[in-house]
C-alpha cells in the first residue's frame, strides 16, 4: 500500500503492528513467554522503579486501575511481579519487579535496541531527531484533541 498525508495515522497504526510482529519474533527465538503490549510496557515502567503504586502504574500505562489490575495480576502468575502492601497504609498496594522481571526486561532491552537499529537504518542522527520531535507532536495534538471533546460539555 502507498502513504501519503491523509492516511498517516493509518501508516502509523500499519508501523505499530509490524514492529510487534519484529518484537514477537524475536522473542519467541529467546523462549520468552507471549505477552501483549501493556504487559511489556507495565515490566518496562518497573525497570525505571522497582516498584510502583498500582494507582501510579495504571496512570503510567493509561489504563483504569481495574484493567491494570487484571493486568498485573497475569504478571504476577507468570512471576514477573509481587504486590506488596504499603507499609503505612494496607489499603495501598506496590507492583515490584522480581528477578525474573528484571531478566526478563535485560532481553526485552536488547531486542527493543535491535528494533531501534532496523528502524533508524539510513537515518542521520539530525533526522532521528527531526522525525521524533515530529512524531511527538502527532502525539500531543491527538491528547489535547481527546482532552478537548472529553471536556465538560463537549459532545464525543
Amino acid at each position: 500500500m502507498e502513504y501519503d498525508v491523509s492516511s498517516a495515522i493509518s501508516l502509523i497504526s500499519h508501523t505499530h503492528s509490524v514492529a510487534a510482529d519484529f518484537l514477537q519474533q524475536k522473542m519467541q527465538a529467546e523462549g520468552l513467554p507471549s505477552l501483549v503490549s501493556s504487559h511489556g510496557f507495565i515490566l518496562f515502567c518497573l525497570s525505571k522503579q522497582n516498584k510502583l503504586l498500582l494507582g501510579e502504574l495504571a496512570e503510567k500505562i493509561n489504563r483504569d486501575k481495574s484493567t491494570t489490575t487484571v493486568l498485573v495480576r497475569k504478571l504476577e502468575e507468570e512471576a514477573f511481579v509481587y504486590i506488596e502492601r504499603d507499609a503505612a497504609d494496607s489499603r495501598k498496594r506496590h507492583v515490584c519487579l522480581t528477578e525474573k522481571g528484571k531478566a526478563y526486561n535485560a532481553v526485552t532491552s536488547r531486542i527493543s535496541q535491535e528494533l531501534l537499529a532496523t528502524c533508524y537504518d539510513g537515518f542521520s542522527v539530525p533526522e532521528k531527531t527531526q522525525f521524533t520531535a515530529l512524531l511527538e507532536r502527532v502525539h500531543q495534538n491527538i491528547c489535547n484533541g481527546l482532552q478537548k471533546s472529553l471536556a465538560p460539555g463537549a459532545s464525543v
